[in-house]
């Protein structure tokens, strides 16, 4: 793929999730753009309830990021992104996403806070607004928004993206490098497979994935399945994803199951069974409403197993 695609995919990933995002300047050389959205939504569950707190959560956010990309010469552009994240409860400002790098002949790099390589890959199932992409993550090194973070992609034949990268830990030991290849057919069907290694609290961590996506028309159908292994713990993960759009409004399910060895005493790491059932109106291009709910069927002690409601208005700008 020519350079300027390319550099205009990566930051798309991004910026045009912002459907309405808005282009503040753009010449022949160069473009800026500023999106973001503003999300009025709450949780319903006894899951939330305490002894000072009430089964209803609200979980409402607002997301703003700059996107910008000039052109060196026929050969090399350099881009930027920045996407930060406001919790309405709270008032805490988080820095989702800051990197920058180039893009040449050869490919784009990058360096930040960004997306592993996995990530083109566990997208296919994580299509809810309400819930799901909670069994793709066996390990640190599989996520998105991993901190300093090296970055490799390109495209070849127009339909392979190869995607590879580095994480370093500033804490002494913790590292992760992944490799990614999805290939996409011209019939609709998007397949791929990653692998990522690396350590995670001082100890060994490496994850396989496997993917695939099909849309036809107005379906789309999305499946992941994982392995992993930290400190010879054995992991797995499945997620299965559908939906149905009928003019303004799409239907939706996930599942997601994560299972962690039973005899392990491995910490951080919570298994997942679950079913999400989500309907959203489009009422214009920048305004969706979405309900969704969650059949949590987790029966091990320890866990709650309670199923959560969530309702949401979003507008995109």
């Amino acid at each position: 793929m020519k350079k300027v695609v390319l550099a205009t995919a990566i930051l798309g990933t991004f910026a045009a999730a912002s459907s309405q995002a808005i282009t503040v300047y753009s010449d022949d050389d160069s473009s800026l753009e500023i999106g973001g959205r503003a999300e009025a939504r709450f949780n319903i569950s006894d899951a939330n309830e305490s002894d000072s707190t009430s089964s209803f959560d609200d979980i409402s956010r607002a997301r703003i990021n700059i996107a910008g990309e000039t052109k060196v010469n026929d050969d090399v552009s350099v881009f930027g992104f920045y996407e930060a994240e406001l919790n309405a409860e709270t008032s805490d400002i988080d820095n989702r996403y800051l990197f920058a790098g180039f893009d040449t002949t050869y490919g784009a790099f990058s360096y930040g806070k960004q997306d592993s390589a996995q990530v083109i890959l566990t997208n296919a199932t994580d299509i809810l607004y309400t819930f799901g992409g909670d069994a793709a993550d066996l390990t640190t090194g599989n996520a998105d928004k991993v901190d300093n973070n090296f970055v490799y992609s390109n495209t070849f034949a127009e339909s392979v993206i190869v995607t590879l990268n580095h994480a370093q830990e500033e804490e002494k030991g913790n590292y992760s490098s992944g490799a990614s290849v999805a290939y996409e057919l011209p019939f609709g069907l998007q397949v791929g497979a990653g692998y990522v290694d690396g350590k995670q609290d001082d100890e060994s961590a490496k994850q396989y994935n496997l993917s695939a996506a099909y849309s036809l028309n107005d379906l789309y159908l999305g499946a992941l399945v994982t392995r992993g292994e930290i400190d010879d713990v054995d992991l797995e993960g499945y997620e299965l994803a559908a939906s149905y759009t009928l003019n303004h409004f799409v239907v939706q399910y996930v599942y997601n199951y994560k299972d962690v060895d039973s005899n392990s005493k491995l910490q951080g790491v919570d298994e997942v069974n679950y079913h999400a059932i989500e309907g959203a109106y489009n009422v214009s291009n920048d305004f969706t409403a979405y309900a969704g709910y969650k059949f949590d069927r987790m029966e091990t002690s320890g866990h709650r197993n309670d199923d959560q409601v969530q309702i949401g208005l979003r507008y995109d700008f």
